[in-house]
């Protein structure tokens, strides 16, 4: 799993190149641990690290493609994947003298990255075992926590997720050892089979599985915030509303991407968002102290139905129901407390601004760029120019990324963005502005944008001559 986390990281980090960036992260990580391992080896007493021992569950250490190495876990694997990323980045492109140039492009980053992790790995060494004794005391403190430990977790990765940091408390969880070895993903498929056809009960079996619940806001707490929405929009934006609100409630519900849905409302207003995030919270507390156990940090078709509901129904479909029940209480909870909110505050949510919950065309956009549209020579980039407009030109943009459904863009100047307001009619759910560095929330379609927008950049197309896509 680290191996994957760390060759997968530059896909959406790279500004160019993805591929030969994946392939220097992959060479230099692995340097990196065979620089820990000959260091450990050499001087394993001085670091206080016993590289003699086997690399079983409790040592510290792991085997990674043959190499015995400290177990760093995702965390390394981000930290090296990032650094070497970064060094692409910025030396990919740089020009070497002709007698040198043989080593120009991922060979000179390749070579900059291996003088770069012997001190990597010689730190790693001296902070990583006092970082293992960390994680060893908070596995001790959410164990013996029980349910304060299931909630201050899911609160913590719900609150976080604005700012992309949520990945550092979920991931050590599900992916890493925090709670078991090997972590909760791993762990419960490895026992699946022994747990579906035991009659005892799964928290008893497997108590960790408390950390794995924050899926159920995703389903049950979507439900509800989405009903709150509809029904506290105008009677004649309702319909238009539920266009907006039936396909980000369904990805939330059945694939567990949250942020198109969440995102409605979090730039509207963040006291929702924090409500949310302790409703998140209390829901899988309440779960949790009713018995309910599992993998469910998804959806229903990615992981609550395949891992959990199905192969656990012959001898564990009481904690279901009580999964289901609980679930359901809390979709009214969620409905009420966010429509009262909305109302007492009177929130502009969807289906409630001053202006009409419309469709934004071109005749508009154009309008409010002061700019003329010409003929149709791409379609399909509607999307893409509208927002490249919107963000200033191709001349604004130093660089484009994107996660699971952001668009993550440097700009030279701000200033020349447009507002907030002209992305949501492009069809983006919510804009993050940081200084220079600009997010746009576009939903699960988001690498196809990106593309686009980098086709667009590569062959310096005019935006102005391609027709705006109004958000459907």
């Amino acid at each position: 799993m680290p191996l994957i986390f760390a060759v997968s990281l530059p896909i959406g980090l790279a500004k160019q190149a993805q591929g030969r960036a994946c392939l220097a992260v992959l060479v230099s990580f692995l340097t990196w641990n065979y620089f820990i391992n000959a260091m450990g080896m050499t001087w394993g007493n001085y670091f206080g690290v016993d590289f003699t021992q086997d690399a079983v569950a409790g040592s510290g250490l792991t085997m990674m493609a043959g190499i015995k190495t400290l177990d760093t876990s995702i965390i390394g694997a981000i930290i090296i994947s990032g650094i070497v990323t970064a060094l692409h980045n910025r030396l990919f492109d740089k020009k070497l003298p002709i007698f040198l140039g043989i080593f120009q492009g991922t060979s000179y980053v390749v070579i900059i990255a291996f003088l770069v992790m012997i001190p990597c790995a010689w730190l790693t060494l001296l902070g990583w075992p006092k970082v293992q004794m960390g994680i060893e005391s908070l596995q001790a403190f959410l164990r013996s926590a029980g349910a304060l430990g299931v909630w201050i977790y899911t609160f913590l990765e719900r609150i976080l997720i604005p700012t992309g940091l949520h990945h550092f408390i979920y991931g050590p969880f599900i992916f890493g050892p925090a709670a078991v070895e090997g972590g909760i993903q791993m762990y419960w498929a490895q026992h699946l089979q022994e747990f579906s056809q035991s009659t005892e009960s799964l928290k008893s079996l497997f108590p960790e599985g408390g950390f794995a619940l924050h899926g159920n806001s995703k389903i049950f707490g979507a439900i509800g915030i989405s009903l709150a929405m509809y029904f506290t929009a105008a009677p004649e934006n309702r319909v238009k509303v539920a266009g907006l609100l039936i396909p980000a409630t369904l990805t939330a519900v059945l694939v567990g991407i949250t942020e198109p849905l969440e995102f409605t409302f979090l730039f509207i207003s963040p006291l929702l968002f924090a409500v949310h995030a302790v409703l998140a919270a209390s829901m899988s507390t309440v779960m949790y102290l009713f018995g309910v156990v599992g993998n469910m940090g998804g959806g229903l078709i990615d992981q609550v139905l395949p891992q959990n509901w199905i192969p656990m129904f012959s001898n564990h479909a009481d904690m279901m129901l009580t999964q289901i029940a609980v679930g359901l209480c809390f979709a009214v909870l969620y409905f009420v407390v966010f429509r009262t909110l909305i109302l007492h505050f009177n929130l502009c949510t969807p289906g409630r601004e001053d202006a009409e919950v419309k469709l934004y065309s071109k005749a508009e956009y154009k309008a409010a760029r002061g700019k003329t549209m010409a003929a149709e020579p791409d379609a399909k980039l509607g999307q893409a120019a509208g927002i490249l407009q919107a963000l200033g030109g191709v001349t604004n943009i130093s660089s484009i990324n994107n996660c699971a459904t952001r668009l993550r863009i440097a700009l030279h100047d701000m200033t020349q963005t447009l507002d907030d307001e002209v992305f949501k009619k492009l069809g983006a759910h919510g804009v993050f502005r940081s200084g220079d560095a600009i997010q746009v929330i576009i939903g699960l379609h988001v690498s196809q944008l990106r593309e686009q927008l980098d086709s667009l950049i590569s062959s310096h197309q005019s935006p102005e001559n391609i027709p705006v896509t109004e958000a459907v």
